[in-house]
């Protein structure tokens, strides 16, 4: 035991190649299909906490468009109807979702004193599409990189462990996996993480799940331009062209059958694209940045997404809300 803290002490100081050749076979094995989405984020996980990361500014570049190309691959496995049928019903469960989530959270960071631009960055995380979301507001509201950070790393926080747990609970209560892909869609952040839990779930769960979140993703854009019209920025506005591309790959799977083989194929590398991107995106995850999030923003961000999860739960389990 004591030779293992030694380690995990020294290891910072490692040489960068050991760092180098460590980080890429994390990255061949999320890629080689035989471990899960989950287990791939734990072992970034524990890369994080435990290596100082080699290619860090590479990989948070990275980290966003391999997750647009997962989802677009991921696409050339859903049929058109399903996702025009779980798109119009999720699009009014999400505009709902949004709105409360947005106003408790705000309220929340009021109560608890938590300072404007955190609160907020906080609450649109929740509300709409985690990281996703932040990135897109954050501009918009003159946020500084340390807010930035401090809000993305309770974000990912819990994520991790919504993806680590939801699973567990959908099993345990028995949900059809029409009802996971919606619960999780509603009460997990980032698309990344619902894929990743809905995958595990089942295929129906994944196709429900990750049709419903990108509804949520579009949310984006109308809070982006809302939030610029009240603070008078001429930030740019990031456009979710990806989730377009999602539905032209299911418009090309569904209507050109004779090429199933050729989409299955491209849906099956958007799984291990996205295995791969939560491997990547828990090695992000350093012993600094869990110092940076400060007390109240993170309990801001737990309460809210308590609340959220646990409401969205009982809607679904209740039939409240349903596909």
């Amino acid at each position: 035991m004591r030779l293992l803290r030694t380690l995990l002490h020294c290891t910072p100081l490692m040489p960068n190649s050991i760092r180098k050749i460590v980080f890429v076979a994390g990255l061949v094995l999320s890629a080689s299909g035989f471990i899960s989405p989950p287990i791939a984020l734990v072992l970034g996980l524990a890369y994080g906490l435990t290596f100082v990361h080699p290619f860090e500014a590479e990989m948070r570049s990275l980290t966003k468009y391999l997750l647009q190309a997962s989802v677009v691959g991921l696409g050339f496995g859903m049929n058109l109807y399903e996702v025009l049928r779980a798109g119009r019903s999720g699009f009014v469960y999400t505009a709902l979702s949004i709105i409360t989530a947005m106003v408790l959270g705000l309220a929340i960071g009021r109560l608890w004193r938590v300072r404007k631009r955190p609160s907020f960055l906080m609450s649109a995380g929740t509300a709409i599409c985690g990281g996703s979301a932040i990135a897109a507001v954050g501009p918009i509201v003159g946020a500084t990189e340390e807010e930035m950070a401090v809000s993305l790393a309770t974000i990912f926080l819990l994520n991790s462990i919504a993806l680590l747990i939801f699973p567990g609970i959908g099993r345990a209560f028995q949900m059809t996996q029409t009802q996971f892909g919606l619960w999780s869609a509603l009460a997990i952040h980032d698309t990344s993480s619902v894929v990743g839990a809905t995958a595990k779930y089942g295929s129906i769960a994944l196709a429900v799940g990750t049709v419903v979140k990108l509804a949520r993703a579009l949310w984006i854009v109308p809070l982006s331009i809302a939030t610029a019209a009240v603070k008078r920025s001429k930030a740019r506005i990031q456009w979710p062209w990806f989730i377009l591309f999602f539905c032209l790959a299911a418009v090309l799977a569904t209507y050109l059958p004779q090429f199933s083989s050729v989409f299955a194929f491209l849906s099956r590398l958007g799984k291990i694209g996205l295995t791969v991107t939560l491997f990547v995106v828990g090695t992000g995850l350093s012993k600094e940045t869990l110092r940076q999030v400060g007390v109240r923003p993170l309990m801001q961000g737990i309460l809210l997404w308590a609340v959220v999860a646990a409401a969205v739960f009982a809607l679904v389990m209740g039939d409240w809300i349903h596909l």
